[in-house]
């Protein structure tokens, strides 16, 4: 089956998010025993993004920045940078207890040693994401967007911010935009908040096209039973996994495409990764295959990214997966934590296990 899309539309992607900068030691060593840092630009939503971005499609973040700061500069270069373009009011720091942008300290582990990644998220502007900032009638009817893609991280992140997706994802619904719904469970953000955000999960999940999640994502976000404890062997519980995706489907059945990642991890620079999609009544699925990872954070986006462009490519469903799975591994071979295609060829070499030269 194919995903109807808006034929008339100034954007193909469009994403909330609440940006910041990932603090990551050179050359795989621990946080606590560093003294040499890179700082880049990241979230979740931005990752997935790119994708598209980088392949040429018209991408769009909504978000806020701190007014004057250095890291909002740093950040709207960035995303030039990365062709995607940005939205977002500008809010007063307030004081130096005030305001500021995340930020991710992430030891990306080696080897036996596994990756420590720790949120700083205190007086996060992101959390104040409104939206009565945003011209939702200009956006979804005048310009036009043909999927709007959106993440547990922004849904859970404060009481505004989960308004802010149920505003979005209403106002896609009622302009014919598709929704896509990483659920993405953390469960800091959801201390305390269970049955709110399970009632907006909830609602969210009911307006969507296309729902991506793990197995935790699916338990604790939605409610859903997971699939059956089957040992570390991945490729013997693809069949759990299926009655898992069933099941969501069953409880969601507007959605039309489901999609979940698997990976096993041998060491920290050795995964099998694989993936399934329900599609309609098809099962796509690719068998965990191995590949080598410098940098795990950021290869669920990667996936997700990929497979969206493949829809908004109007390409055939098996091809959806495949180019996921591919754009994942890619994201996991780089220092950043989001995808940087150079053209659709890299990502189908990654696919055909074509590591050779290209001169």
């Amino acid at each position: 089956m194919k995903i109807e899309l808006k034929k008339d539309f100034k954007w193909a992607l469009v994403v909330p998010t609440s940006m910041g900068v990932r603090i990551t030691p050179v050359n795989g060593q621990p946080v606590h025993s560093s003294s040499m840092f890179m700082m880049h630009v990241s979230s979740a939503e931005s990752n997935v993004a790119s994708v598209s971005s980088f392949l040429g499609l018209p991408v769009k973040v909504l978000t806020t920045f701190v007014k004057d700061s250095p890291i909002a500069r740093m950040i709207k270069d960035n995303l030039a940078g990365r062709h995607i373009a940005y939205e977002g009011i500008e809010v007063e720091q307030g004081s130096p207890w005030g305001y500021r942008h995340q930020f991710n300290i992430a030891d990306s582990g080696y080897g036996s040693r596994g990756p420590r990644v720790q949120n700083d998220r205190a007086g996060e502007v992101g959390r104040t994401l409104n939206v009565r900032d945003f011209d939702l009638n200009r956006l979804f009817v005048s310009e036009g967007v043909q999927i709007l893609h959106l993440s547990g991280l922004i849904a859970a992140l404060s009481p505004e911010t989960s308004n802010f997706c149920l505003e979005l994802a209403r106002a896609a619904k009622k302009h014919g935009t598709r929704i896509s719904f990483d659920l993405n469970y953390r469960a800091s953000f959801w201390l305390n908040r269970e049955k709110e955000l399970s009632a907006a999960f909830a609602e969210i999940a009911s307006l969507s096209d296309i729902l991506v999640g793990n197995e935790e994502d699916f338990q604790l976000c939605l409610g859903i039973k997971g699939p059956e404890e089957g040992g570390k062997d991945l490729a013997a519980k693809i069949g759990s996994f299926k009655e898992m995706i069933s099941r969501v489907k069953k409880s969601f059945p507007g959605a039309s495409v489901f999609g979940t990642t698997l990976r096993q991890v041998i060491s920290t620079n050795e995964h099998l990764w694989g993936a399934i999609m329900l599609e309609g009544e098809n099962w796509h699925v690719v068998e965990p295959r191995e590949i080598h990872v410098l940098d795990r954070i950021g290869g669920g986006d990667g996936f997700v990214g990929g497979m969206l462009y493949a829809i908004l490519k109007g390409w055939e469903p098996e091809k959806w997966i495949q180019f996921g799975w591919a754009t994942g591994a890619l994201a996991t071979t780089v220092v950043t934590d989001y995808a940087e295609p150079a053209d659709e060829e890299q990502v189908w070499s990654i696919w055909k296990g074509n590591a050779r030269v290209r001169r």
